[in-house]
């Protein structure tokens, strides 16, 4: 005679999802059963502090806020005067067959490293010069250098 193909685990499983199907009829019938919940249980709102309560707000303390002054986004960019990046130093070193120096701003005495490449005039030690800076890889670099005369 064959065995049942029923297993201990099926049958658990089987009982559970009755039991299931049973709660939840018991949760739709009494939902029939009790009319519906008013509207005032199912809201929360939100005190002038910014705590939950279940009390709805004073409408004598409701603030008008003016829809029109409201900014979305970034404001306009007023037009400012244009500020003169050049800045004056002297040139502290300056190596010719490498082609790279170093510049002594005038008014800090921060170095600030140039290359041929940013040179417009010839300079030599001890020129004073003009230049601008510009983000390099090790921090920032003269660039644009011409001779002050």
């Amino acid at each position: 005679m064959a065995r049942s193909q029923e297993s201990f685990n099926k049958k658990e499983q089987e009982k559970l999802r009755a039991k299931k199907r049973k709660e939840k009829q018991e949760k739709k019938e009494a939902r029939k059963a009790n009319p519906k919940l008013s509207g005032e249980e199912l809201y929360v709102y939100v005190d002038e502090n910014g705590h939950l309560t279940n009390t709805p707000p004073d409408p004598s303390k409701k603030a008008i806020i003016d829809a029109e002054s409201i900014e979305i986004g970034i404001p306009k960019r007023q037009e400012t005067e244009e500020v003169d990046l050049t800045k004056k130093g002297v040139v502290d070193f300056y190596n010719t067959s490498k082609g790279f120096g170093f510049i002594k701003e005038l008014d800090s005495n921060n170095k600030f490293f140039f290359h041929v490449n940013g040179l417009i005039d010839e300079v030599k030690e001890g020129n004073k010069v003009t230049y601008e800076l510009e983000k390099g890889v090790k921090g920032m670099n003269a660039v644009n250098v011409k001779k002050h005369i």
